[in-house]
């Protein structure tokens, strides 16, 4: 899957909706687990719009999961160790059984993806 936008939009995208989710977070005083979705989601909506539906699906899998096992009184001395341990075990598969691309060829893809979206505005 393609970048839908490019990593600097994405990044934008994502520090708003972290803040704006702080900003409720701190309204409602429910920092805890309200928190876990506040990083959960604009993590998960950046790997979206970088193209990585499967590292969105285990963010959100693990994050939205810490929250539904605080915020509903779930048993979490098996289920919050499985769901961290579940995470960092995809993240070190795709890491090292998943093709790189080149550095550069990555930088070049975001430019000329940069590039296009100016020109359509």
């Amino acid at each position: 899957m393609t970048h839908i936008v490019s990593k600097k939009r994405a990044k934008a995208l994502c520090v708003a909706l972290f803040l704006i989710g702080l900003a409720i977070v701190s309204y409602l005083q429910a920092f805890w687990p309200g928190i876990m979705l506040v990083v959960g989601l604009p993590l998960a909506l950046r790997q979206y719009l970088l193209g990585r539906p499967y590292d969105m699906g285990v963010s959100l899998f693990v994050f939205v999961g810490v929250f539904v096992t605080v915020q509903f009184n779930i048993s979490w001395e098996v289920l919050l160790p499985v769901l961290f341990a579940l995470g960092g075990i995809y993240v070190l598969f795709r890491e090292y059984l998943e093709s790189k691309e080149e550095p550069l060829e990555e930088e070049e893809d975001d430019l000329n993806h940069e590039i296009e979206e100016d020109q359509h505005k």
